[in-house]
C-alpha cells in the first residue's frame, strides 16, 4: 500500500497493533500504536474516521505481540526499504511513535505497560531520545491516577501529548465530540496534563452544513486560551490546528466539509494573539 496523508489504514502493515502513516501534523512518517483494536472509544467525534466505532474502552493488550510488531516496523523503516516502497518522496522522515489508533488510548488497561514496551524497543533500536513518543488523547481520563502515572512515564521517555480541544463550551463539545465531560473538566485536565508532560492542544475545525464554527464558539475557545495564559499560566507548548483531510465514518459525514486554508490561517493568527504559538495543517 502506498501511504498518503489521506489514507491512515490501521491494517497498512498487516499487524494487529502497529501501523505506519504519513502524518500532516508530524510532517513525516508516524508509527501508530493502536491500543483500541476493538474500535471502542468513550467519545464519538463527528469527524472520526473509524468505521464501526462503538462506545467503550480499550481491551487488554498482547504486550509480547505489540513489542514484536513495533520492533519489526521500526526495523523496516530504519534499516529496510519500507520508506522507498511505501512512502512518497518528501515525506520519508521518521518522526515519532504515536499512541493513537481507533479509540482513546488512555482507556486501555495496559496504557502504562505499552509505554514500557515502546521504551524497550526504542532503546534496543538505538532510537531512545532521538525518536519522539507522542500520545494523542481526548484528555477525558487525565484525572485518573493510573493515567497520570502513564503521563509521568511518557515524560521520562522524552514524549509529548497532543490533547484534543475542539470546542470550549459544553454545547460545542457535545455537538462535535458527542461527549459530556464538560468544558470545565476538559480545561482542568488539560492543565494537569501539561504539568505532567509537555503538551500541545490539538484542534480540528471544519464546516458543518456549509458554515464554519459559530462566532460564539470561536470566542469561547479563544477566551479559554487567554485564560490558560493567566496566572498561573498553563505549561503548554502551543496549538496544533488542523482541518479535515480524510472522510468521516460517522452519520454526520454528509454535513462536514474542509474549510479553506486561508480560514485556518486566519484563526491561527487569532490564536497567536492570545499568546500561544499555532501550527496549521490543512
Amino acid at each position: 500500500m502506498r501511504l498518503t496523508t489521506r489514507v491512515h489504514d490501521r491494517d497498512a502493515a498487516g499487524m494487529t497493533y502497529v501501523y505506519p502513516v504519513v502524518s500532516r501534523r508530524a510532517r513525516g512518517v508516524s508509527v501508530g500504536v493502536n491500543l483500541n483494536p476493538n474500535d471502542a472509544c468513550n467519545w464519538r467525534c463527528v469527524y472520526c474516521q473509524v468505521p464501526g466505532l462503538v462506545r467503550g474502552v480499550g481491551p487488554a493488550i498482547d504486550l509480547e505481540r505489540l513489542e514484536g510488531e513495533l520492533d519489526a516496523m521500526l526495523g523496516a523503516l530504519v534499516d529496510g526499504d519500507y520508506m522507498e516502497r511505501h512512502v512518497p518522496e518528501g515525506s520519508r522522515r521518521l518522526n515519532d511513535v504515536a499512541l493513537s489508533g481507533n479509540g482513546e488510548p488512555t482507556s486501555s488497561p495496559d496504557f502504562d505497560a505499552a509505554l514500557d514496551v515502546v521504551g524497550r524497543v526504542l532503546a534496543r533500536r538505538g532510537l531512545a531520545g532521538s525518536l519522539k513518543v507522542v500520545l494523542i488523547t481526548n484528555g477525558s481520563l487525565v484525572h485518573a491516577d493510573k493515567v497520570q502515572r502513564g503521563l509521568a512515564h511518557l515524560r521520562e521517555l522524552g514524549g509529548e501529548v497532543w490533547y484534543k480541544l475542539d470546542r470550549a463550551t459544553d454545547a460545542g463539545q457535545a455537538e462535535v465530540n458527542d461527549a459530556h465531560t464538560g468544558a470545565a473538566r476538559a480545561l482542568a485536565n488539560l492543565r494537569t496534563c501539561a504539568e505532567l508532560c509537555p503538551t500541545w492542544i490539538q484542534t480540528c475545525v471544519f464546516a458543518r452544513r456549509g458554515a464554519p464554527p459559530a462566532d460564539e464558539e470561536l470566542e469561547a475557545y479563544l477566551s479559554a486560551l487567554r485564560d490558560l495564559r493567566a496566572d498561573p499560566p498553563a505549561r503548554l507548548e502551543g496549538v496544533l490546528l488542523y482541518g479535515l483531510a480524510r472522510p468521516s465514518h460517522q452519520p454526520e459525514a454528509p454535513e462536514l466539509a474542509p474549510l479553506p486554508a486561508g480560514w485556518l490561517e486566519a484563526l491561527a493568527a487569532r490564536i497567536e494573539d492570545t499568546g500561544w504559538p499555532a501550527r496549521v495543517s490543512v
